[in-house]
């Protein structure tokens, strides 16, 4: 074989493709200058309008843009559509061709998962969800790139639809290693004395947790913080981090994985932080302030199991390089809100610092009315809602809601459970306790229509499930069931949120099951769940009730099994008019099998009261209109109402 004739094959091919490339870059130029191709200065730009006029008034779309839609086949690199971990191909464009079905369902929000530059795959699977951050001012270009991005949010804006984008403060992707060994490269495991067995086990990828940091070890035994190692491996971007100054190893907590979930009162024992008593005394980890302050300790300053490597936010330089990134992307692509990751897992005085920065750069593009609202993946809803004080999220997602919902919905559970939970939110309802979410507006904070600032408690995230969690249907095959949550999550108060995919009955498990390929429906608008969600944000934008009114609940049942009212659940939604309040009656049958009564009557109650006078005739607005339904209201504001099985209704006056 005549090596030297391919090698001036091969700079022959160079040379031609080089001079291809000129030619075609040459011809853009001119023919931009000709005004054959007409990018206007709007189009290259954000779009930086507010076009929020109340968030109560909005109903998010939570989309993953790899599983949606594949739109530019261009972006398809590494894409592994058989792995459920892999890439799929979902992009901006693909977001952009979708809009129509979007706009049909009548969502009016869209919430969109992190658009940065991620770790493309770390043990097999893939950065594709956004959450593995390496580069927090380029876009992950799996998606398109930043015009498309813009063009994404402007499109959207164009139908009156926002977009909001999922953002991380906690962590970076899995791009260093603890050098435990000091050998320079990454072991799986190093053995031997100094650790706290002669047979540890340790990888130096995801060490467990220690609150002096991560230790070196020696022969001699432990020889003080081990040194991390930034990787460099461009092929799958395990790279250092950037903007530069992110790649300070001063900037990390450096203390290894957490290690108490699933485990958290022996946790608390192995470190000493409950006696052997506390231990077996049949209670709840958290009610031992010791042993609950050792589990958020580890939450806060651990690494996310995974190797999720956890920033330093106590660090002023810290928290205004965080502001600096992610309010450069409200001014580079126009978003209306942000979606915040792991707040628990960050210190409450970040959020203090931070929210207030994000507000006051959103406010000085000229975006006003931003929203923050972020994710506690807890059912403790004092812990949740403490992030809603003192200026930090304007919003959280109602994480301790949704697990009552399953509960009610899903295993029989009373009722009352849910009034109990809202008790802890809604002034009007708080009969003395004291409340877990802020009740006054943050300082240029969400406002209303009028200009009047909302407070947190007003605009919690309602949800049924999300990309954490698996899907509503997943371990419950009960359409109804789903339907009848759904007119519960789409007439409370708050903002709905669906998860995409929910209106056509996916029903995936845990991660990765329950990030589905959005594509292979079709799109379909002719189902029965998709028609259902239709109607319910349909009658949601009709009746200002449903959307801004206050709401006071008119019953609810203690009773779990065959009572008559058992199941029921009701509720009034009233806003204050010029002419008047202004009220909605939502009335839910959550049971699985009992047609139920809001009436008891027979154990010597009384009808269910309302807020409406005698003679009022109330007409329900749900489902076709049915003189049956109709209902009037007698002596007391009372009424009585049978509804069957996994059914709802919403009365507005005739």
């Amino acid at each position: 074989m005549d090596f030297s004739k391919m090698k001036t094959v091969f700079k022959a091919l160079i040379v031609t493709k080089a001079v291809i490339k000129v030619a075609v870059i040459l011809a853009i130029v001119f023919s931009t200058q000709a005004g054959c191709i007409d990018y206007s200065q709007a189009e290259q730009e954000a779009d930086l309008r507010t076009i929020v006029t109340d968030w109560r008034d909005e109903v998010i779309y939570q989309v993953l843009i790899d599983r949606f839609e594949n739109g530019d086949l261009n972006n398809d690199f590494n894409v592994y559509p058989q792995s459920p971990a892999g890439y799929h191909g979902g992009d901006y464009q693909g977001l952009i061709d979708r809009l129509d079905y979007i706009e049909e369902l009548g969502v009016t929000t869209l919430w969109i998962s992190p658009v940065v530059k991620n770790v493309e795959e770390d043990a097999g699977v893939a950065g594709y969800h956004g959450y593995w951050a390496q580069d927090f001012t380029e876009v992950n270009r799996h998606f398109g790139d930043l015009p498309k991005l813009r063009e994404l949010v402007r499109k959207a804006h164009d139908r009156n639809i926002k977009v909001i984008l999922d953002i991380v403060t906690n962590h970076v992707g899995q791009l260093f290693y603890y050098d435990i060994n000091q050998n320079g490269q990454p072991d799986e495991h190093v053995m031997g004395s100094g650790t706290k067995s002669p047979m540890t086990r340790v990888t130096e990828w995801d060490p467990d947790f220690d609150e002096r940091g991560i230790q070196a070890v020696t022969s001699l035994g432990e020889s003080g913080p081990a040194p991390i190692k930034w990787i460099w491996d461009p092929e799958i971007n395990r790279v250092p981090p950037w903007p530069a100054e992110f790649a300070n190893p001063d900037w990390y907590n450096r203390m290894g994985r957490v290690t108490v979930w699933g485990r958290e009162k022996q946790a608390c024992y192995d470190a000493g932080r409950i006696n052997a008593e506390q231990l077996n005394d049949g209670s709840w980890w958290g009610s031992h302030q010791a042993c609950f302050d050792y589990v958020r300790m580890q939450e806060v300053l651990g690494d996310f199991p995974g190797g999720l490597k956890d920033i330093k936010t106590t660090l002023p330089e810290v928290r205004q390089a965080m502001i600096k990134v992610y309010g450069d992307w409200i001014e580079k692509a126009g978003f209306d809100g942000f979606r915040i990751d792991t707040i628990k897992h960050v210190e409450h005085d970040f959020w203090k610092v931070f929210c207030p920065g994000i507000r006051e750069r959103a406010a000085s593009l000229g975006k006003h009315n931003f929203l923050m609202f972020g994710e506690a993946f807890d059912g403790n809803d004092e812990l949740i809602g403490s992030f809603t004080h003192d200026n930090m999220m304007d919003s959280v997602f109602y994480f301790s809601q949704k697990f009552v919902i399953d509960d009610v919905v899903k295993n029989g559970a009373p009722t009352r459970r849910l009034e109990d939970l809202w008790k802890a939110r809604i002034p009007g309802m708080a009969q003395g306790q004291s409340l877990n979410y802020g009740e006054t507006p943050h300082t240029k904070g969400v406002t209303a229509a009028d200009g009047s600032g909302l407070a947190p408690w007003q605009v919690l995230v309602n949800f049924l499930d999300n990309h954490d969690l698996p899907r509503f249907l997943y371990d419950y095959h009960d359409k109804d069931g789903l339907k009848v949550a759904l007119a519960l999550l789409l007439t409370m108060d708050g903002i709905p949120c669906l998860y995409y995919g929910t209106e056509q009955d996916f029903s995936g498990g845990n991660d990765p099951a329950n990030r589905e390929d959005m594509w292979h429906t079709g799109f379909a608008t002719d189902g029965d769940t998709f028609k259902w969600v239709k109607q319910l944000i349909d009658l949601r934008k009709k009746q200002a009730p449903l959307r801004r009114g206050n709401m006071k609940v008119v019953w609810s049942s203690q009773n779990s099994g065959s009572e008559k009212d058992a199941g029921i659940l009701a509720f009034e939604r009233t806003i204050e008019t010029a002419v008047g309040p202004e009220t909605a009656l939502v009335v839910l049958n959550l049971s699985k099998s009992n047609a139920t009564w809001t009436s008891a009557k027979e154990w010597g109650g009384e009808h269910m009261k309302t807020s409406f006078a005698k003679g009022t005739k109330l007409v329900n607005m749900l489902d076709e209109p049915d003189p049956t339904d109709d209902v009037t209201v007698l002596d007391n504001g009372e009424i009585n109402i049978k509804l069957q099985p996994r059914t709802a209704k919403v009365f507005v006056v005739r």
